[in-house]
């Protein structure tokens, strides 16, 4: 019997399988010879009960390196999440910039994946550092080097991806689905319907990918419409549907919730391919901090924080046309006299002259009613608060916290601020018409944005100092990665549209109600 030698060429947990033989034959080997007495079965009843109990305790230890380590809960590690992070007290995470994963806007840090992150980090007390990286090839590598403790752009969970990454986190179901107005056209609710209909999608991506392929499963007939624009996007042909530009195109189910609260006349219930799932990744090894993350990922579909964020990106209106009130109760009608353009006239009047704004108080009347309609009490989908729109971070930079900025007073008072603020730094707009185009365009977007836009403009041949047709093509083209990830940009993914538009209703509204007054 060779029971000291049973380990060569054994891994432990074949060994913690087969122990029971060796034990039996050991005892067998030194108890049988005294077997025949009493105390002799005595003595065999109460080492194979030992042996037993040893067997059981090794086995329990073993389990989790038996199991090849790829579950992070079945790995033994410190009972902190510290033990899984790159810095004791931070939280470091890759994304890429885009309308759903993590943007700036109004110089805040906003995307539904980096609220998802800093709750995360919140509930660790560790502080969150975003690392924006341009594509997905420089998001693995940043979780690969350690760069980054995790990347929080969803990605597949397919075979080869957990071969090298731990899935963590909330879980995602998405998939493609078909864009189309919930007017003028019949619905489509089955795939076969789009046979003779015209399916407008951008070439070399996945939809047009997905468009082939679904042709050819119904037999051919869909009338495929490839675009191969440069700067073009999904987001872009979203926006020709809902105007009734083109009829249908695809789209991924989350960018299609999130366009649905800017457009409520599209339609994306139909999906036209099978849903993935999608989740966080982390390295392999990781498996602590995999462990503390769906921990949490696990608890919070019922706290409310979570749900807030669900509804301030994918049901909230971000259509200038609808707003979301702090207040339930209806706001009381209010008797203008005539010529007033608002309750407020008195105040805007008071604080252009007392603050010196150097432009005529018309300008606070038509941002307010661009920012609130005249309602002091709105709360936007991005935390913009009050008669002027102004962000709780602003609002903090200019001494007023977040109830204060209800407050039309001092709503108008940091507003006057922001807005001298910006105009000071483009000192190179010599022309007053162009440099309060760019003022309001800080306004709306933020100065980062405006800066990107700037210089984009002038490595591209455009007038950086020109608004119309030069740096307004530019705020257009930062939602576009090839323009958004380039070198002289520095503040990522922009809905560029909406600023423009802002810029053109404000002066215009500006201009009207000088000449009313």
């Amino acid at each position: 019997m060779c029971f000291g030698n049973c380990f060569i060429g054994k891994s432990l947990s074949s060994f913690v399988k087969e122990m029971p033989v060796y034990l039996f034959n050991t005892v067998f080997i030194i108890v049988m010879p005294i077997s025949k007495s009493y105390l002799g079965r005595q003595l065999l009843c109460l080492l194979g009960l030992a042996a037993s109990i040893l067997v059981g305790a090794l086995s329990q230890s073993c389990r989790g390196c038996a199991s090849g380590g790829g579950r992070a809960d079945s790995i033994p590690c410190d009972s902190s999440v510290v033990s899984g992070l790159r810095s004791a007290d931070t939280l470091r995470v890759a994304t890429l910039s885009s309308s759903t994963t993590y943007f700036v806007y109004k110089d805040e840090e906003m995307g539904y994946e980096y609220e998802l992150a800093k709750l995360l980090a919140d509930s660790l007390g560790l502080t969150l550092v975003v690392e924006v990286v341009p594509n997905d090839e420089a998001l693995y590598a940043a979780v690969d080097t350690g760069l980054v403790d995790m990347a929080i752009t969803p990605q597949a969970a397919t075979f080869k991806g957990k071969q090298k990454y731990l899935f963590v986190g909330p879980e995602e179901i998405s998939g493609q689905v078909l864009v189309q107005r919930t007017d003028g056209n019949p619905r489509i609710t089955n795939v076969t319907d789009l046979i003779g209909k015209p399916v407008t999608v951008m070439a070399h991506t996945r939809y047009a990918d997905r468009l082939r392929h679904l042709n050819e499963e119904v037999g051919g007939g869909i009338d495929s419409l490839i675009l191969s624009g440069d700067t073009l996007t999904t987001e872009d042909l979203i926006t020709q549907v809902a105007k009734g530009e083109i009829d249908y195109t695809f789209a991924d189910e989350q960018l299609a919730r999130l366009a649905r609260t800017y457009y409520r006349n599209i339609d994306i219930s139909m999906r036209v391919g099978f849903g993935q799932r999608l989740q966080w990744i982390v390295r392999k090894d990781n498996h602590c901090l995999a462990r503390w993350v769906n921990r949490w990922g696990e608890s919070i579909p019922d706290k409310e924080s979570y749900r807030a964020i669900q509804k301030r990106y994918f049901e909230m209106s971000k259509s200038n046309d609808e707003i979301e009130e702090e207040q339930s109760a209806p706001r009381p009608r209010i008797k203008l006299t005539k010529g007033s353009i608002s309750q407020y006239d008195t105040i805007f009047k008071h604080y252009a002259e007392e603050l010196r704004l150097g432009w005529s108080w018309h300008l606070l009347a038509s941002i307010a009613y661009h920012e609130s309609r005249f309602n002091a009490g709105i709360v936007g989908w991005s935390g913009a608060r009050g008669l002027m729109g102004i962000m709780p971070r602003t609002g903090r930079r200019f001494g007023a916290d977040k109830q204060e900025l209800l407050d039309p007073e001092v709503s108008v008072r940091v507003s006057i601020r922001c807005l001298l603020a910006f105009k000071n730094e483009f000192p190179d707009v010599t022309d007053p018409e162009e440099r309060l185009k760019f003022t309001l365009a800080a306004y709306n977007a933020g100065s980062g944005h405006v800066a990107d836009a700037r210089r984009l403009a002038a490595k591209y041949g455009g007038n950086p100092n020109v608004w119309d047709n030069n740096v307004e093509a530019y705020i257009r083209l930062k939602k576009d990665p090839n323009y958004y990830n380039d070198p002289v940009c520095r503040s990522g993914y922009l809905r560029g549209t909406e600023t423009i538009n802002y810029v053109r209703s404000v002066m215009a509204r500006y201009h009207a109600y000088k000449q009313k007054d």
